[in-house]
């Protein structure tokens, strides 16, 4: 199989960087991946060379000139803890280190791009972004859905736009792609770089994403009150549901971050409600045995317990497949469960997923949506197009977006779903068949 993971560029750069650092990266400078899976022991890239990646870094000769380069930053997508940090580290960039004056915020996400909608670009500088770390969200908005690309486009060329910052999960991401295929069509000077937001952190190749540090932490005072009114009251039941369609990367993380769950529920692992080995059973053996539980239960979890008859759910703007309720589902079946057994129950059901995502990032993310930001700005000043700016091996790398998907995983037998598992002696399978 062979990985093409090359960087796009706009042409030659011939401008000096105005950078005073005197550190620059070589384009030819790259970090080797570490192959362990059998699928990849034979990998190379195009030109038959062992697969790496681009290092991120300041480029000694850029492409765009400062003086008359214009800059343009969207957010789209939910909100995640961050947002706002990589907006200020983007516009600092352009403005201390590279002395563009011309920075734009887009309102409302890719339809902020079509005219149609009315939603006037807003113009930042370090003034207007001074303060912004502190709050929550996107100070741009956001939004969910498609645009027409070619309307994207000619709005871009209408605003002399030169650097188009894009901020999102898989959905922009995706989004960009076609926006810079119809750019290289066109045979444009417009270049478009990436920071890859998804507060479920299940983008592939990318080591973590910014606002999943926060998450965790968050999740992680979510637990500790469910705990404490789980122990508060006889035999209580703290039910928390939280972020992750298809992936448990934040469940699994709190409940290493907070050990006081017993029951953690990801998509990556199925599981039983009623029978012998179900989640009802082995919840009523705890309650027996300590007369407290918590249960953590990622949105995207036990899906395959409802009803294949049912309604479909639609799917929501950005072409997500709406999740069923299975926070409501579990709370539901383990009232009627215990009503049926006779045992008296206390329940508190917990859903802090709009809390989480709407708080200011804490201080580790703080620092990597600074780097993120920077980066990209790096990148964007050099030319550089069809790429976003992630960290890899404790490096930070430039990635063409079309290698860049939503489908990592937890593994059900690798390291971190085995430390939960120990953390919160929980079965290893909660299904009545043959164990997983």
């Amino acid at each position: 199989m062979r990985y093409d993971f090359s960087i796009a560029s706009l042409g030659v750069r011939t401008i000096q960087s105005p950078l005073q650092t005197g550190h620059f990266t070589d384009d030819k400078k790259r970090l080797l991946f570490n192959i362990h899976s059998d699928d990849y022991l034979s990998v190379t890239d195009k030109q038959g060379r062992p697969l790496s990646v681009e290092l991120a870094g300041p480029r000694e000769k850029i492409f765009f000139n400062p003086q008359t380069t214009k800059a343009a930053i969207v957010t789209c997508g939910g909100l995640c803890p961050g947002i706002n940090d990589v907006i200020r580290s983007i516009t600092n960039a352009l403005f201390f280190n590279y002395k563009v004056k011309n920075v734009i915020g887009i309102q409302y996400g890719l339809r902020g791009l079509n005219p149609s909608f009315g939603h006037i670009p807003v113009p930042l500088s370090p003034d207007i972004v001074k303060d912004i770390s502190n709050l929550g969200g996107s100070i741009l908005s956001m939004s969910r859905g498609p645009q027409d690309i070619h309307v994207i486009i000619d709005n871009l060329l209408s605003k002399k736009i030169n650097i188009l910052f894009c901020i999102g999960g898989d959905g922009t991401i995706r989004a960009a792609e076609k926006i810079i295929a119809a750019i290289k069509k066109r045979k444009l000077k417009i270049a478009v770089v990436c920071i890859p937001k998804t507060i479920d952190n299940d983008l592939n190749l990318i080591q973590k994403s910014f606002g999943f540090d926060t998450a965790i932490e968050k999740a992680a005072d979510a637990i500790r009150s469910a705990h404490v009114e789980a122990r508060g009251a006889f035999n209580g039941i703290g039910l928390i549901k939280i972020m992750g369609r298809h992936s448990g990367h934040i469940a699994a993380n709190a409940a290493l971050a907070q050990s006081d769950v017993n029951f953690v529920l990801i998509p990556e692992v199925p599981f039983d409600l009623a029978g012998r080995k179900g989640l009802l059973t082995a919840l009523k053996k705890r309650m027996d045995s300590r007369g407290h539980a918590v249960i953590l239960v990622a949105e995207g979890a036990g899906q395959h317990l409802f009803k294949k008859n049912q309604s479909e759910p639609g799917k929501d703007p950005s072409g997500n497949i709406r999740l069923q309720d299975i926070g409501l589902l579990l709370k539901n079946s383990i009232t009627e469960y215990f009503r049926n057994i006779n045992m008296e129950i206390n329940l508190k059901y917990i859903e802090p997923s709009y809390l989480i995502r709407s708080v200011p990032s804490n201080a580790s993310d703080d620092i990597y949506c600074n780097m993120l930001g920077q980066y990209a700005v790096h990148a964007g000043m050099a030319g550089k197009t069809g790429l976003l700016v992630a960290l890899m091996k404790d490096e930070y790398v430039h990635l063409p977006v079309e290698a860049v998907k939503s489908n990592r995983n937890i593994d059900p037998q690798g390291n971190i779903w085995l430390r939960v598992l120990e953390t919160t002696g929980q079965p290893s399978s909660m299904l009545n068949g043959p164990d997983i």
